[in-house]
């Protein structure tokens, strides 16, 4: 079985000022990499403080990667529908210079739909512009013709290999295995109305499938599986934190009509996809996750759950050292391979 990747994932929000927020999304990274984990990412978000930290990845992934050697630095995600798609091709090629290769390249097509008219686009028309948009940044990196005698300098075909494509829906697979690309999926997504019990694993299985499918032959498959983790010592310790931060989520999305399911702890947990607990009690949870089983890439964040940063860097040691070998991850063994290819 091909060795999984270990990846984590920030929102940038912990609860503090955004110049804090980039220092300590900063000291989480260099942790994760000191741990053992063989990727980064970190989430584009406009406007919106208590949504996510950072409109401008590449900025930040430029300073972390000046405090690092080793770790994949990934975006999960470029909003690429809300992007010049040239302007995105070029930042991306420097920066993979810059990092000596480390881009992993993550894109989408958007979240919030209040983040559009800022920019003075629609939201009912982003997949149809993000599709533009990914045909015209492939084009960039592959070195195709801009017009005239125009040509993405410095080149960044290496790239084509690295992106990664995240959605919620069938088409969205599809796409992504039609164009050769990496999978991302969702830490959590809305349930279908007519299904509103459905598992994770209900919705996100078909989605692999229908990647499968349509990726072409010989095409290496590279799923990332993202999910909501954080392990603590104690089992008070975990669900005192967690039921703090999964009621502040709760407020921030009742402020926007979207609340969550449930009133108790447990239902906020569940509602969320979460995963809260000591090693014995998130391993048998995520162990009933079928769909872990079928990725390439186990990438955990601890969002919406946030909890301070102290505890942020225990719950990587945690996951490095107990649960994720649990799971099927060795140290240094997805990177040794990756190096040998």
């Amino acid at each position: 079985m091909t060795a999984k990747r270990l990846g984590f994932f920030s929102r940038l929000l912990d609860q503090t000022d955004a110049a804090s927020r980039y220092r300590l999304a900063t000291e989480q990274f260099v942790h994760a990499e000191r741990l053992g984990f063989d990727s980064a990412w970190v989430a584009q978000h406009h406007f919106f403080e208590d949504e996510g930290g950072l409109p401008s990845p590449f900025v930040l992934l430029s300073h972390i990667a000046a405090h690092t050697s080793t770790i994949r630095l990934g975006t999960g995600i470029i909003t690429l529908a809300l992007e010049n798609p040239l302007r995105v091709a070029e930042d991306a090629a420097v920066f993979d210079l810059l990092s000596d290769g480390r881009l992993e390249l993550g894109v989408g097509s958007g979240g919030n739909p209040q983040a559009f008219p800022p920019f003075g686009l629609e939201n009912a028309g982003r997949t149809s512009v993000y599709v533009q948009n990914m045909i015209a940044m492939r084009a960039a990196l592959r070195g195709d013709s801009l017009g005239g005698a125009a040509q993405l300098y410095p080149a960044g075909p290496q790239l084509l290999d690295r992106i990664w494509q995240a959605t919620f829906s069938l088409d969205g697979g599809r796409r992504a295995g039609l164009d050769g690309d990496g999978l991302m999926l969702s830490r959590t997504q809305p349930r279908p109305a007519a299904t509103p019990q459905a598992s994770l694993t209900d919705i996100q299985d078909p989605i692999i499938d229908a990647y499968l499918a349509n990726l072409p032959a010989g095409r290496t498959p590279r799923i990332t599986g993202s999910r909501t983790l954080f392990v603590a010592d104690s089992r008070d310790e975990a669900r005192r934190y967690a039921d703090a931060g999964l009621r502040r989520h709760d407020a921030r999305m009742k402020g926007l009509g979207r609340g969550l399911t449930g009133e108790t702890l447990d239902e906020l947990i569940a509602s969320t996809d979460s995963y809260v607990g000591t090693v014995d009690e998130v391993l048998s949870a995520l162990r009933r996750d079928r769909t872990l089983d079928r990725v390439t890439d186990l990438v955990f964040q601890v969002h919406s759950i946030d909890p301070p940063h102290a505890l942020i860097l225990r719950s990587l040691e945690l996951i490095a050292t107990e649960v994720a070998p649990a799971l099927g991850w060795h140290r240094n063994q997805a990177r040794q391979l990756q190096a040998a290819q």
